[in-house]
């Protein structure tokens, strides 16, 4: 069997190395690309510095960018040559940070005219995470299409977004503004401040405000019923227990509900120090009683069976071609060799250099 090369874990913070996998041959409805490119996430580094699920080695990567080979025998929508982008996760054939990944094609989206690959794959995972997070999460309808004139029920109320400059932040906004939610408050450093206010973004708050709490609940207060919380709907795209969590629990009460990103970062990782998590997202934190807190889990968004076949190939296709959603910018991660590059971007994420952009970098270099 044919065999390529793959970025894997081997070691609890250790190095990353490159390992021979199989090339797999796509049956069905599956199809094989050429990785081009990838962006790096936090949980590339959860699973390398905190072993969060992984059993070494273990093919990192969940996005991917690049060209079909080869289509099996059932592919109806994809043929060789298109140039596709992903949120592919599930299995090792499916990995992205390797040469060649081999996947179900509702789970690839065509690359639209006008983008790169380096644009295009800074959007599956999160772009997905925000519609599982929102809808199963949150419990807020996000119909598609969208119908004419559509105005969603109780869309003045505060929704905040905590990490509005995260990519998951970012998207959040976006696609709540299109959905039409006039009351969307996020939190983010002032350098991001007037770019989420252009993406929908009606007010927002410094995090590291020593008063951002209260700010955040006067302003809110404002435009909320007595009768409902200040603050009902929140989506936490970072999930720090004492950065984020330990805020969000002070500004909710009563039948707030609270989307949470896992796994709980109770330490983050470092080039010195591993990294300390947490999966229960009420452990260690005064939630008020009635407050619906969960943990979002992502990997699950193809229970929903629309969203399944629609949500990459249909919805995040069109609304990156119509420009209802924007990439994410972007932080290219340079280096010689594919293993460098992969070494190079788990550093960055150690370093936290990515602030408002996503950690890009070239996969394969056979064009």
């Amino acid at each position: 069997m044919a065999t390529h090369a793959a970025v894997a874990t081997v070691g609890i913070k250790k190095p990353l190395e490159l390992i021979q996998v199989p090339t797999i041959t796509p049956t069905g409805d599956e199809v094989r690309v050429r990785v081009e490119w990838t962006a790096s996430t936090p949980l590339d580094m959860h699973q390398n510095d905190g072993g969060l699920l992984v059993k070494h080695p273990q093919v990192l990567g969940d996005g991917t960018a690049g060209t079909v080979i080869e289509v099996g025998d059932s592919v109806k929508r994809l043929k060789v040559g298109d140039k596709v982008f992903g949120f592919t996760w599930r299995e090792q054939k499916e990995k992205a940070h390797q040469e060649f990944c081999t996947a179900r094609e509702w789970l690839f989206a065509l690359l639209p005219s006008g983008f790169t690959m380096a644009e295009a794959v800074t959007l599956p995972n999160n772009f997905v995470t925000v519609f599982h997070a929102v809808t199963t999460d949150l419990g807020i309808e996000t119909p598609w299409p969208k119908p004419e004139n559509y105005i969603p029920p109780h869309h003045e109320q505060a929704i905040l977004i905590w990490g509005g400059s995260s990519s998951v932040g970012q998207f959040a906004i976006q696609i709540l503004k299109y959905y039409g939610y006039t009351n969307i408050l996020a939190t983010a450093s002032k350098r991001h401040h007037v770019k989420l206010q252009a993406f929908g973004a009606k007010h927002v708050f410094d995090y590291s405000d020593p008063h951002v709490v209260s700010d955040i609940l006067n302003t809110a207060s404002q435009s909320t019923a007595a009768s409902q919380p200040s603050i009902s709907l929140v989506l936490d795209c970072i999930g720090s227990l004492e950065g984020s969590i330990k805020p969000i629990a002070k500004t909710t009460k009563g039948k707030s509900k609270v989307a949470i990103l896992l796994p709980v970062i109770v330490r983050d990782s470092s080039e010195t120090e591993a990294p300390i998590y947490e999966m229960d997202v009420r452990k260690g934190v005064d939630w008020d009683e009635g407050v619906d807190v969960r943990g979002v889990r992502t990997h699950f968004y193809l229970d929903n069976e629309f969203f399944k076949y629609h949500l990459q190939p249909d919805i995040m296709y069109t609304m990156l071609k119509d420009g209802i959603v924007e990439p994410n910018s972007q932080k290219i991660i340079e280096g010689v060799t594919l293993l460098e590059r992969a070494n190079e971007a788990m550093n960055a994420l150690r370093r936290k250099e990515a602030s408002g952009e996503r950690l890009v970098w070239r996969v394969s270099d056979t064009a």
